[in-house]
């Protein structure tokens, strides 16, 4: 029954893929409890949604409004400009005080050295993890 149905609903909607999406959403919208407009006849609800289409017993605009809202997603936007605008009020102004990596930080080596390859690193990290800078320098 359901193949002569669908035959039935590709006159009333010619797009396949317009029509098997408003199908859906009215097959969603009978088990979510909307009333039947045709007899169920023990059919499942996929099914009674394509006969009602193929009898012009729903409204295809209201579905489709339906459907849209159904695939709409509204993401509420702050406004991210009042968020932030406390944050860069409450900082100090930093402008032409940039700090370049180790001038005032003694601890930060900035030296030419290979610093992984002297730990006995390579590119994807520790290659030899028991080996510490101290063992190599006593070799």
């Amino acid at each position: 029954m359901a193949r002569v149905t669908v035959e039935d609903c590709i006159v009333k909607i010619p797009n396949r893929f317009k029509l098997v999406m408003m199908a859906s959403q009215r097959a969603r919208n009978i088990s979510a409890g909307s009333q039947l407009n045709v007899e169920r006849d023990n059919d499942k609800n996929p099914v009674i949604a394509l006969r009602e289409i193929a009898e012009d017993q729903v409204d295809h605009d209201e579905l489709e409004e339906s459907l849209i809202k159904g695939l709409q997603k509204f993401v509420e936007m702050d406004d991210p400009e009042e968020a932030y605008l406390d944050l860069i009020d409450a900082q100090p102004d930093a402008e032409g005080e940039e700090l370049h990596a180790g001038e005032d930080d003694p601890e930060v080596d900035t030296g030419g050295g290979d610093s992984a390859s002297e730990a006995g690193m390579d590119m994807g990290g520790a290659k030899y993890e028991d080996i510490t800078p101290e063992d190599l320098e006593d070799s």
